[in-house]
């Protein structure tokens, strides 16, 4: 009698996944995915449609089954400068209430996406992070930057709230809350040296090797255990939200979850036979 396991049906390789409003690509045997924001003549900015397709494509990459890590990146020398002014600021003047409301979660569900994804993201910024780049860099798992990097949580520039897409919840957690309260309030440029020393970034390179270690990194986090990494990645963000007692209940639940996988039975046998263990995500 012939088992079919229905979750297993539902995951999907996306190395081929044709997009219209961003680049995508993969590399490392398929098991890095790169996000490309590209529009350089703009410094990249984001549209409703790309707002929508990037949150889709965090979205199915639960279901991937060949990618493993990501790099997010934008083209021409700059990551992201927020949203167009022309395709969304202004069209924003016009809208009701209902219609802003809408827009916002929708912009909201995206950093959720890339929070629920199982593969940790690693973001590299060159330029400029403005608004919903500065946004997109804060969610992701790791950030590399260039010294030209020009970080700015700039709503308030605009007559908008700090709390933006969950701004107040996160940049916190990253860098303090005296000095995220500051970049909120102010909407001031943090530039790449200040963030690296507040942790934001995690390292500082020049512009022709951040690609290349951004991917160097991910093909890193993609040979080793992906089920581990997922697990990790889901107990960073939820374990603020509970006592520390509860989080040491949910670790102990994750860790015998790990237990269980033939990853973790490989690295013995490879620690064993002292050989490096070949990691295959499950």
């Amino acid at each position: 009698m012939t088992t079919s396991d229905p979750m297993s049906a539902m995951r999907r390789p996306l190395g081929a996944l044709r997009t219209k409003h961003f680049g995508w690509s993969t590399v490392h045997d398929g098991r890095v995915g790169v996000v490309t924001l590209s529009r350089p003549e703009r410094k990249n900015p984001l549209t409703f449609d790309s707002y929508a397709e990037l949150r889709d494509l965090f979205r199915d990459l639960v279901y991937a089954s060949d990618v493993r890590a990501l790099v997010l990146t934008g083209a021409g020398g700059n990551f992201c400068s927020g949203g167009d002014v022309f395709e969304i600021i202004e069209p924003l003047t016009r809208m009701a209430v209902p219609e802003l409301l809408a827009f916002t979660r929708m912009t909201g569900d995206l950093v959720k996406a890339m929070r629920a994804c199982p593969q940790p993201i690693i973001c590299a910024v060159d330029g400029v992070a403005a608004g919903a780049g500065a946004i997109l860099a804060m969610a992701s798992d790791l950030r590399l930057a260039t010294p030209r990097a020009r970080t700015a949580f700039l709503f308030t520039r605009v007559g908008l709230a700090g709390c933006d897409m969950g701004a107040c919840a996160m940049l916190p957690r990253i860098v303090g809350q005296g000095r995220a309260a500051e970049l909120l309030y102010s909407g001031r440029v943090l530039d790449a040296a200040e963030g690296e020393r507040w942790g934001f970034y995690n390292a500082v390179l020049e512009p022709d090797a951040l690609l290349a270690e951004a991917t160097r990194r991910a093909a890193e986090l993609a040979d080793g255990p992906a089920f581990a990494h997922a697990m990790t990645k889901r107990m960073l963000e939820q374990e603020w939200s509970v006592g520390v007692e509860q989080a040491i209940e949910m670790e102990a639940q994750a860790q015998a979850l790990c237990m269980g996988t033939k990853d973790f039975r490989r690295a013995f046998e490879a620690f064993a036979a002292k050989k490096t263990p070949a990691f295959e995500g499950n």
